[in-house]
């Protein structure tokens, strides 16, 4: 697949690379395009890219020296009895070819499982007067990179000149990434996919036949996808599989802390932690409603975060059996029974997403923005309303419903009512807004209302890719 964006992150690695301390460290999930990005940009920079395993720390000495050596010949001739040793063989070839780096490690935390000590040998060999040569290091489990690298007792915290989360693409480049897929295409894609880019490479040899591709990568027991979630969790270091009970209950519809608890049978208390690591690794969202506090935990809603793992709580974790005996037909109705909610879902996901850079594609907007990001209203009985935001200057409220539907003439947007309870409505201007996929004859809405159809939307996120 074509390399997406990340220029922003091109930048940052370029900064470390200038900078006197020559340290940066980068995390993220599986699957969310860390080791292309360090592939790309080591081509770029003529840097040393090489991948940890799973082994011995001599197996693995042995194998980053086989990866050195395409760069300093003669190299893995020499069995380096510990990363000292190691480490500061690769500074006299570094200082000898007056190569500057980039060294890159990616998948650090397999080193450190298998001989914690690197981490303090990493901190001499960072803090040595001697000039080595710049180092990167990622890795893909959340406990380990921050519990060793980024948590203020860490070994090499404070060292790094940049430390970053890769986070997923942003959906204005789904239509790079699948150019023949069109606007309702695309909120179909981003409900299967979302940002991830091996599951963007995984689909795209199916085109548009998106059933295809859920039963062939997912559905199917032999698809690549079909036992993600739990390859997540065993990828953290130590595996986080206790957290899989949260996920599946969250999944299925519990999004209070309560509600999870019940289900679990366990006190909300004990819930605190697992809840916050989830959060951290980027599986589950914390959501508090517009206006409130969101330190506070009283009104929170917690969700899947990822697309495509809502997609396989929904219609795979239940069906484990059912689907490993079914054919694709009987599969594939699973899907289409939860493909109309997880789409609306998605399109109320991307509607939120869209509003911090409707100013930009919507000229109608163009004089009231731009506007802070977008949240979720409820509380209690009163009206819950799916679009809020304030205003950068703090003068104006946009408040929006979303619709997802098949056909133009089943719009019957209900009246914005009961916007008197949101926060601070009384002192500002009022901005109502309809977000549906295709726009509806005006003459059907009332004439305060504004209609921003997909392709506003989109446009707003392409404004962004």
């Amino acid at each position: 697949m074509e390399f997406l964006d990340r220029q922003d992150e091109m930048r940052r690695l370029d900064r470390a690379l200038a900078t006197e301390s020559g340290f940066a460290v980068i995390w993220g999930r599986r699957r969310v395009g860390k080791s292309r990005l360090l592939i790309e940009w080591s081509r770029r920079r003529d840097g040393l890219y090489a991948v940890a395993d799973a082994s011995a720390p001599a197996v693995q000495r042995r194998y980053l020296s086989a990866a050195v050596a395409a760069r300093f010949p003669g190299f893995a001739d020499v069995e380096y009895p510990d990363w000292r040793s190691f480490f500061e063989r690769l500074t006299a070839e570094a200082a000898n070819a007056h190569w500057p780096g980039p060294l890159i490690l990616d998948e650090l935390p397999y080193l450190i499982a298998a001989d914690p000590t690197i981490t303090s040998v990493l901190q001499n060999w960072l803090d040595a007067p001697q000039r080595r040569p710049c180092l990167i290091v990622s890795g893909s489990s959340h406990q380990m990179m921050h519990g060793n690298l980024l948590d203020a007792g860490a070994p090499l915290y404070g060292r790094a000149s940049e430390a970053f989360a890769l986070r997923p693409l942003p959906p204005g480049f789904l239509q790079r990434g699948f150019p023949k897929a069109g606007l309702r295409a695309s909120v179909s894609l981003h409900a299967l996919w979302g940002g991830m880019p091996r599951y963007w490479e995984l689909a795209q040899p199916f085109g548009s036949d998106l059933d295809g591709a859920v039963d062939t990568l997912v559905l199917d027991p032999a698809g690549a996808l079909h036992d993600e979630p739990d390859r997540l969790l065993r990828a953290e270091t130590p595996p986080a599989t206790s957290l899989r009970p949260l996920l599946d209950v969250i999944g299925a519809g519990a999004h209070r802390a309560s509600e999870i608890g019940g289900r679990l049978g366990k006190p909300v208390s004990s819930l605190a932690r697992p809840l916050a690591t989830l959060v951290a690794m980027n599986l589950v969202r914390r959501e508090t409603p517009f206006g409130s506090d969101p330190k506070s935990g009283k009104r929170s809603l917690y969700r899947i975060d990822d697309p495509f793992l809502r997609l396989w709580f929904r219609v795979v974790a239940s069906r484990r059996a059912m689907l490993a005996e079914a054919p694709a037909e009987t599969r594939l109705a699973q899907w289409y029974r939860h493909r109309p909610g997880l789409e609306a879902m998605a399109w109320e996901e991307l509607c939120r997403m869209s509003v911090p850079l409707l100013h930009r594609a919507d000229n109608a907007l163009a004089r009231f923005g731009p506007w802070l990001p977008a949240q979720r209203y409820w509380h209690g009985n009163n009206p819950e309303f799916d679009v809020v935001a304030r205003s950068a200057d703090g003068r104006r409220l946009l408040v929006g419903e979303v619709k997802w539907t098949a056909r133009v003439t089943d719009i019957r947007p209900r009246p914005l009512r009961g916007m008197d309870v949101l926060p601070g409505v009384s002192d500002r201007e009022v901005v109502t807004v309809l977000f549906v996929p295709d726009s509806p004859d005006g003459s059907q809405l009332p004439p305060d209302i504004r209609v921003l159809d997909a392709g506003t939307v989109f446009g707003a996120l392409h404004a962004q890719a």
